[in-house]
């Protein structure tokens, strides 16, 4: 058994439980329930903290960190692996082929056996070594172009704004670097300047020669600015900087390379008459029939551990995938199932397996081939523990642990243990959901009109045109790969839509709830006019911040070549605030208290008009288990979705055309009546309301269908069916609604 004794983490009150080894366990409960706190927090934070104790400091330092957690005891734990729903990420040079080692196999194939032969290592057919990177692209398959065009605006004098580039505004620093030198007409249009004035403040070199002026040694032209703010610059962009690339610049496919990213002669070398570009473009599943064909003795080795790991890939649904893609484009979902391909091959035995909602992204057509890999796992020997909401995925685990009964302070607790069956019969949230019947959909509501997505041709969709109706909820469905974010993109581009998607909401751990929803100054108001004291005594991120932590709460040593160590400030007892401001109350609450209460509990307990308001959307988007001092980048995709929702019903005032991916990520069975209604509010708000979704209750409910497939990359990208939801048949999701 996994025993665990007084677990404390976050929300959990003292849980005692016994997992066995050897079995797939589901988690279950509402959404912040206590789940992630009790599988991630407490059972991996400990695995993970024993496996790198093992090590010396010095490679502990470069492992990820684990933060100890509350608890009396945990034993009986094995290495871990946590295969979570964070986006893989990385930068340009990121591909599927990189992170799956399939591309390592791909260039020993084409160093030992293609034709012609060029000899050497297979960093030959890489392209993020300079022995094989196309010199053009560096690598990149991409060459970006900087659009001079986008700079200026020729009907607007330099005071008035003409150069559009961030930071040039009218007695700026930049600004005045031009309009003090006296060559530049700074109150005329551009449109009147000579060809050799515009020139020169663009490119400077021979315009400046053919203007007969001498420039100071600091002088750089519009474009060579660009691109020392801009382009040499880290692969770790802001928003505001990564705002501006896309705005200022072209990216178009490599002229010399053509997306191949590799030089002439790595691009010249076949293997079954085939380039190493041309097999970066195929599908995984094709691939793997194609590579299977090579018969060379020599190679034998790397063409069966190629294909094994080709077909693992299709086997787990990421079939419609090249290993050409960037990591960057992935999903949530996608990028949890690339991470597990890794571990199928693995031999190791009796380890721990922690998934994050595995699902996630799955047509439930799909989600079989995801529970085979979850049991295939298992009974090679291994423990595997699985956060889940999906029925399917409990009905196969040999238990499920229900953590409830609420979200927030009134969660924590073990509700129920046992298997599926048994879980039908009980009284908590799970069995409640599950027992409740289908909803029966009310009837469509008439759109005002409608918008067409024209001819789109993005990734796998065929030359798509369909029309969405106005003022309705449209939800898009089909399998996995089947192109419904592509559809979406196109949406997005052609008509400017307003994307909700999980991305983080906020990096910084200072960003809270209490800022995010504006109601820090109405807070600071209230303790301002109790104790008579200047309301900036009541912020942690400024006079009221504890001197020794700078309102952070705890204080971090950095130990050279150990582990830093980051541990609760002495001064303030973690509290964040100074001695003074908490000495004052807000209905019995200090300013520490009430950043520890939950969204719902602050709404009961603080009048304040302004708060109320600031907080309402967020739990009517069922986000009131929160606590108001949360940082925000502790929240996972799905949370972060529902705050940038309650941000729009909040904000939204002129109708507005809305695209949001997977609604349902991580809510509870039970609490998809609560999303729904959020839907529902902004469609009679007069919003349109686009939506991608697999959940079957969320397409039920919806006004119109557009389903797409029939399969997943090059045989997808179709619509098979646009309309009623009641009225389709014939396809894999009116399969799955019952109605086929």
């Amino acid at each position: 058994m996994i025993r665990i004794r007084g677990a404390r983490s976050n929300n959990l009150k003292s849980v005692d439980l016994e997992v066995p080894r050897g079995s797939l366990t589901v988690f279950a409960g509402p959404s912040g329930s206590g789940k992630s706190s009790l599988v991630f927090d407490t059972i991996a934070a400990e695995a993970g903290h024993q496996v790198n104790e093992t090590y010396p400091p010095f490679l502990r330092n470069r492992l990820p960190k684990w933060t100890r957690p509350e608890a009396d005891e945990i034993s009986g734990l094995s290495p871990v692996v946590v295969i979570d729903q964070r986006r893989l990420g990385g930068n340009a040079r990121s591909t599927v082929g990189t992170i799956t080692d399939t591309w390592t196999y791909l260039r020993l194939l084409y160093s030992r056996i293609g034709d012609p032969h060029l000899g050497g290592e297979s960093n030959r057919f890489s392209f993020n070594d300079p022995a094989g990177m196309c010199p053009t692209c560096s690598g990149l398959g991409e060459a970006v172009e900087i659009d001079t065009a986008s700079f200026l605006d020729l009907g607007r004098t330099l005071k008035e704004g003409a150069i559009l580039l961030p930071g040039f505004v009218d007695g700026g620093y930049w600004l005045t670097k031009y309009t003090d030198l006296g060559w530049f007409p700074a109150d005329e249009p551009l449109r009147s300047w000579t060809e050799d004035q515009r020139g020169a403040l663009l490119h400077g070199g021979a315009h400046l020669d053919r203007l007969g002026v001498e420039p100071p040694a600091d002088f750089e032209g519009l474009v060579a600015w660009f691109e020392r703010i801009y382009l040499h610059t880290s692969d770790n962009l802001s928003d505001r900087k990564r705002e501006a690339i896309e705005r200022f610049t072209r990216s178009g496919t490599c002229p010399e390379c053509g997306g191949d990213r590799l030089n002439a002669e790595a691009r010249a070398v076949t293997v079954l008459g085939r380039t190493i570009g041309e097999l970066a473009l195929m599908e995984v599943a094709e691939l793997a029939d194609l590579v299977a064909g090579v018969q060379d003795a020599a190679v034998a080795p790397v063409v069966s551990a190629l294909v094994e790991r080709l077909r693992a890939m299709d086997a787990i649904g990421l079939g419609y995938l090249h290993l050409g893609r960037a990591t960057t484009s992935l999903s949530g979902g996608e990028s949890q199932r690339v991470k597990t391909v890794k571990h199928l091959g693995s031999s190791l035995i009796e380890m721990l397996y922690i998934f994050d909602e595995p699902t996630v992204g799955l047509h439930p057509q799909d989600v079989h081939a995801m529970i085979g890999l979850l049991e295939r796992l298992r009974d090679k020997g291994n423990t595997v523990l699985v956060v889940e909401h999906d029925p399917a995925v409990m009905a196969v685990a040999d238990q499920v642990v229900e953590i409830g009964p609420d979200g927030g302070a009134a969660g924590g607790r073990v509700v129920f243990q046992g298997r599926f069956d048994r879980l039908r019969g009980a009284d908590t949230p799970t069995a409640l959901a599950l027992a409740k019947p289908a909803p029966v959909g009310a009837a469509p509501r008439e759109p005002f009109g409608a918008i067409t997505i024209e001819r789109a041709a993005r990734n796998n969709l065929q030359e798509v045109t369909v029309d969405l109706p106005t003022g309705v909820l449209t939800v898009l469905t089909g399998v996995a790969g089947s192109g419904k974010s592509s559809l979406a993109a196109e949406l997005v581009e052609q008509h400017g839509a307003i994307v909700v998607d999980q991305r983080a909401v906020a990096a910084n751990r200072r960003s809270t709830p209490i800022t995010y929803t504006g109601i820090a100054a109405p807070v600071r108001k209230l303790f301002a006019k109790a104790s008579g004291l200047p309301a900036k005594y009541f912020s942690a991120n400024s006079e009221g911040a504890c001197a020794d932590c700078k309102g952070l709460g705890v204080v971090y040593t950095d130990l050279a070549f150990m582990d830093g160590q980051e541990t609760v400030c002495e001064t303030c007892g973690g509290l964040r605030f100074t001695a003074e401001a908490l000495r004052h109350r807000v209905d019995g609450l200090t300013i520490a208290e009430v950043g520890d209460l939950t969204i719902l509990e602050a709404l009961q307990r603080l009048a304040d008009p302004a708060i109320r308001k600031g907080l309402h959307h967020l739990d009517r988007v069922g986000l009131g288990y929160l606590r108001l001092g949360q940082p925000l980048s502790t929240l996972s995709g799905g949370e972060c979705q529902r705050v940038k929702i309650a941000r729009e019903l909040r904000e939204a005032a002129e109708p507005s055309l809305y695209v949001l991916d997977e609604p349902t990520t991580g809510l509870h069975l039970r609490d998809i009546d609560t999303l729904m209604a959020v839907l529902d509010q902004l469609v009679e708000g007069g919003h349109t309301v686009v939506v991608i979704e697999h959940h079957t209750e969320v397409i039920r409910r919806a006004d119109w269908i557009v389903d797409l497939g029939p399969g997943a990359g090059r045989h997808g990208g179709r619509v098979l069916y646009e309309g009623r939801v009641a009225d389709m048949r014939g396809t894999a999701t009116a399969r799955a609604l019952g109605q086929d």
